[in-house]
């Protein structure tokens, strides 16, 4: 019995954490020598003096590569010849130098968590709560993608363009309310950005349609309400109402990405994405992107029918950039890398055009995706539909 009260003892002393053996806090590191400090100190200076070395180098190339553009759109408005000389022809700097060292005095903390992705469910509450909005999905996929194709065919696109294009951004088979970077058959898988749909449109790329041609779509809407009778004229009736108070709240903030960006983070910005999943509103949106690429491409004076890729640059990097691309002689393509049409942290961020750093291989690699997934069962069953 007497051992059996000692061990018991013991055992109450370990797990209060009183006495000599008490608990360690794991987030309190032990004392740190001189030495080790010094060396950190050293480390950190090599770092911090390697980074501003690069920082400098990097800011000299990008500022380059912002002036060349200038030079590149003046020439265009005086109708001038653009030569390899107006691009920057060196690929980007990249940083070699060492990494940040570890403080070994800090404690050490978890990294912090990466605020959540919305995803539909947050699209469909925010939509309710602040415009008392279901969008009417369809029953079936097919019935979206008729829609899809109708409203494609009464833009001009053609069927090369659009089924290309699906393949691209939703993959070949993805459905009308696919996410980018969510798996339905991976319940792992995460939500990488708010790109919703066959086109991948961003809550801030929904939100500046609705700002830009709002107007176009809700005189789309009416003709589609003015032919049709009954309940169905009555919810399309209902819908316009609803889209011409979204079209209103995109106004309230000016006309430019980063405004729209910061309305997307709002319920009322969030249940504008909702649109996308409507099967009436969804299709317009998305192939307006598209058909308003084409438009600014023969506006400024391409008249040849865009290839799917080309129509993709100007969907992924936006019309002014992507028509700064595809306008460009085809013999200068293999030369002239993808940094002199994006923003330096937009490039970085996007490894499609990093990996693919030319604009040949650019559009070779956005080609050989198209290629692969076309073949798929959903991209074929949109084509069969033209």
């Amino acid at each position: 019995m007497r051992y059996w009260l000692i061990g018991f003892s013991i055992a109450a002393t370990i797990l209060s954490g009183e006495g000599g053996l008490a608990q360690t806090d794991p987030s309190v590191k032990p004392p740190v020598s001189e030495q080790a400090i010094a060396d950190y100190q050293r480390k950190l200076k090599d770092y911090e003096d390697a980074r501003a070395s690069f920082e400098a180098v990097a800011a000299l190339y990008w500022n380059d590569v912002e002036l060349r553009r200038k030079v590149r759109a003046a020439k265009r408005r005086e109708l001038q010849a653009i030569t390899l000389t107006d691009y920057v022809l060196e690929q980007p700097p990249q940083y070699t130098g060492p990494s940040r060292p570890i403080d070994p005095s800090s404690p050490e903390t978890p990294p912090p968590e990466r605020e959540p992705v919305p995803v539909v469910a947050d699209f469909l509450r925010s939509a309710k709560e602040a415009y008392d909005f279901t969008p009417e999905r369809p029953d079936q996929e097919i019935d979206f993608k008729r829609a899809y194709v109708l409203a494609a065919k009464a833009a001009g696109l053609a069927q090369d363009q659009v089924v290309r294009i699906y393949s691209f951004e939703a993959g070949g088979n993805g459905t009308y309310d696919v996410q980018a970077g969510i798996d339905p058959t991976k319940p792992e898988t995460r939500a990488l950005s708010t790109a919703l749909g066959y086109n991948q449109l961003l809550a801030a790329n929904t939100i500046g349609l609705l700002a830009a041609h709002g107007d176009r779509l809700i005189k789309a809407m009416q003709g589609k309400a003015n032919a049709a009778d009954g309940e169905r004229k009555k919810r399309l009736a209902g819908k316009i109402d609803i889209l011409k108070r979204m079209v209103t709240v995109t106004r309230t903030v000016p006309q430019s990405w980063g405004e729209h960006v910061k309305l997307a983070r709002t319920p009322q910005g969030l249940g504008v994405q909702a649109l996308n999943l409507d099967i009436d509103i969804g299709p317009l949106l998305q192939i307006h992107k598209l058909a308003d690429s084409v438009r600014f491409a023969r506006a400024k004076g391409i008249t040849r029918p865009l290839t799917a890729a080309e129509l993709e640059m100007m969907n992924l990097t936006g019309d002014g950039n992507g028509f700064d691309m595809i306008a460009m002689p085809q013999e200068m393509r293999p030369q002239v890398p993808t940094s002199n049409f994006f923003q330096r942290r937009g490039y970085e961020r996007n490894l499609i055009a990093v990996r693919n750093n030319t604009v040949e291989t650019l559009l070779a690699a956005t080609n050989a995706v198209m290629d692969r997934e076309s073949a798929l069962p959903g991209a074929r069953e949109m084509a069969s539909l033209f």
